[in-house]
């Protein structure tokens, strides 16, 4: 008989937590290997946690609406043998027995013991309505932040949850403010230092709350989803993160259009799915990424991290009005009926909340279709930690001027443009102009005899 814990897996490069939405099984319940025993949600996906094991569910260590950090255990599942329920005012951590204490165990636990006895006193938490993740908790035990201090602190997580950055940002004022850590306190006692130092703390740390727009008669009041909330936390994050510049390049793709018309349905056909210009154009980024590879990249503090591999993600609408980004891994290595098939396949699962969060991971660079909605062009937000976020305008029918060797003509040509928006901190003009036009060129030179 063994006991097996269930950990919130790794849902993201940038993801560190996520919140547990739905419980699907309750304590006692069987489960089979690989069924979904909970599902979370973060800013990226919604996904179900599907077990490793058969077995009973004898623990649930969180509620729905805790946020969990990545490796935590969420669930205790039994294996192997009868299950021995919790009875309740029972300890509700059932860990696998083991052996007697070792000496050196003894010991640690000792001196824990003793560190804590000796260690000043904490903040009550359990006497605040508002919500404090483990994290944060330690923070603020750590440096002495008291309840008062913390309940004053503005919250810019979900639904104004203090986040690691906005303790660590009141930490930074605090210190700054002369009121932080004792070897930093005058020698001569002031009459009352405490007091007089926590009136500046909260003037430096509030925000000033915009003013309440007023609600008319017979307006809505639609209140924003969760994803609704995360996405518009991740785009102000992105904005006031990197230092974003835009370049934009008109593209006559009248080759593309004609060659795609000239083969779809045998494509269609044979291949049993059908061929879109999103494929062609991911190919065409996949091909510039590989010429300029310091397009693929992230900065981390003051080191840039150069991408081994090319992970294409492609921004997908969903029905509720929100977005998502699957990514399509090592596009480089895919040849066009491989890319068409990998997109469709995101494509659809997107819109059906089936993606699993492998699949929204690890992306390099990503392509956002504006055009599909009707706009020429746009000026895309990066998708954090990239430095680039490529943008498709609508494809048309315009009159042009058409170069020949006996002279220039005017003619109809399919164009569309491309606006590329990226980092000015580690990308310069120079290279985010030439990595746009890279795709342009490679989608003007296409070949219409090209077999597929």
């Amino acid at each position: 008989m063994s006991k097996f814990e269930l950990k919130l897996p790794q849902m993201g490069e940038s993801v560190a937590e996520a919140t547990l939405t739905t419980w699907l099984k309750e304590v006692g319940d069987t489960i089979e290997l690989d069924e979904a025993v909970f599902e979370i949600a973060t800013d990226k996906v919604d996904s179900e946690v599907p077990s490793e094991v058969e077995g009973v569910l004898v623990e649930k260590r969180f509620d729905v609406d805790d946020v969990i950090k990545v490796g935590e255990v969420v669930a205790v599942i039994q294996v192997n043998g009868d299950v021995e329920l919790p009875t309740e005012g029972s300890n509700t951590t059932s860990t696998v027995s083991e052996p007697a204490e070792e000496p050196v165990t003894v010991l640690e636990s000792n001196m824990a013991q003793t560190q804590k006895a000796v260690a000043p006193s904490t903040p009550d938490f359990s006497s605040s309505d508002r919500f404090y993740s483990p994290l944060v908790k330690n923070i603020a035990k750590e440096e002495g932040v008291s309840m008062e201090e913390l309940e004053a602190i503005i919250g810019t997580g979900s639904e104004g949850r203090v986040t690691k950055n906005d303790i660590l940002g009141y930490l930074e004022n605090r210190t700054s403010n002369g009121s932080a850590k004792p070897a930093e306190v005058p020698a001569i006692k002031e009459t009352k230092p405490v007091e007089t130092e926590a009136k500046p703390v909260k003037e430096v740390t509030e925000k000033p709350k915009p003013a309440a727009i007023p609600v008319g008669d017979g307006d809505e009041v639609i209140p924003l989803t969760r994803m609704g909330k995360l996405i518009a936390h991740h785009m102000v994050e992105s904005i006031s993160t990197s230092a974003h510049v835009q370049s934009f390049v008109e593209v006559d793709v009248t080759n593309v259009v004609n060659w795609r018309n000239k083969v779809k349905n045998a494509f269609e056909q044979r291949e049993g799915e059908k061929l879109t210009f999103t494929p062609i154009f991911m190919e065409a980024v996949a091909m510039a990424l590989k010429k300029f590879p310091m397009m693929n990249i992230s900065l981390d503090g003051d080191k840039v991290i150069k991408k081994k591999h090319i992970n294409l993600g492609m921004a997908a609408a969903l029905p509720d009005g929100n977005l998502i980004v699957p990514v399509i891994k090592n596009a480089d290595q895919l040849n066009l009926v491989g890319m068409a098939k990998t997109v469709n396949d995101l494509a659809n699962r997107a819109r059906n909340n089936q993606l699993k969060p492998d699949e929204v991971k690890d992306g390099t660079y990503t392509v956002t279709n504006v055009g599909t909605f009707g706009s020429v062009f746009g000026t895309p937000i990066i998708n954090q930690p990239q430095v680039g976020i490529l943008a498709l305008g609508a494809i048309r029918k315009i009159p042009s001027v058409i170069e020949t060797g006996q002279g220039e003509f005017i003619g109809i040509r399919s164009k569309m443009f491309l606006s590329h928006s990226y980092d000015h901190r580690v990308v310069n003009g120079a290279l985010g102009g030439m990595f746009v036009k890279a795709v342009a060129d490679y989608l003007e030179a296409w070949d219409v005899n090209r077999e597929i």
